[in-house]
């Protein structure tokens, strides 16, 4: 089944809602490994059953997940998919009101935290681990002089470049392919 690409997320309530640490892990898993199952989603994130469970009920809330009630094999199974594939929210849909602004700027930070702890988990991995991805692994950054519409255009070709790797059709040649994950960050900062 094909879902819609990105979903702009205006509500600070459905921002609240996949901000916590645990639900954007269960969306991150739905994102990789596809629709899953409870049990499923509870052994690749090493959680109860009951808490992704709740975990779930919550995103379902927001409309950022939903069952996938044709993949189950009996009444008892419940599997759960993505309705988008992707997220994204700009801080300054939510200026008019002080409440949402803080949810919105602690989506940020949350957001920030797990793409650095992401880095982080894959510095302290083991050398042999390290060694079996050779000079894949990457860091880059520069320092750029853009006005405000040259960085807008820069994101766009960064988020179609990633999109294009990400969409590409995986080949069946055999070869073991592991989720990767590429982050970027565009700001404007002081050296």
């Amino acid at each position: 089944m094909e879902i819609p690409d990105v979903r702009q997320v205006t509500d600070s309530r459905v921002l609240a809602a996949m901000a916590h640490p645990l639900r954007r892990r269960l969306m991150d898993v739905l994102k990789v490994h596809g629709p899953s199952t409870v049990g499923m989603l509870a052994e690749r994130t090493d959680q109860a059953p009951a808490n992704v469970s709740h975990h779930l009920k919550v995103l379902a809330a927001g409309e950022l997940v939903t069952e996938a009630p044709e993949l189950a094999r009996d009444r008892r199974e419940r599997w759960w998919r993505l309705v988008t594939r992707g997220v994204r929210w700009s801080s300054s849909d939510f200026d008019a009101d002080p409440g949402a602004r803080a949810v919105a700027d602690a989506a940020v930070s949350l957001n920030l935290d797990r793409h650095v702890a992401l880095a982080r988990a894959w510095h302290a991995a083991d050398e042999s681990t390290q060694a079996l991805w050779h000079d894949g692994p990457f860091s880059a950054d520069k320092w750029l002089h853009l006005t405000p519409d040259e960085l807008a255009e820069l994101s766009r070709e960064v988020i179609d470049l990633l999109a294009r790797w990400a969409d590409r059709p995986l080949l069946d040649d055999g070869r073991d392919r592991q989720p990767v994950f590429v982050f970027a960050h565009g700001i404007p900062a002081r050296p």
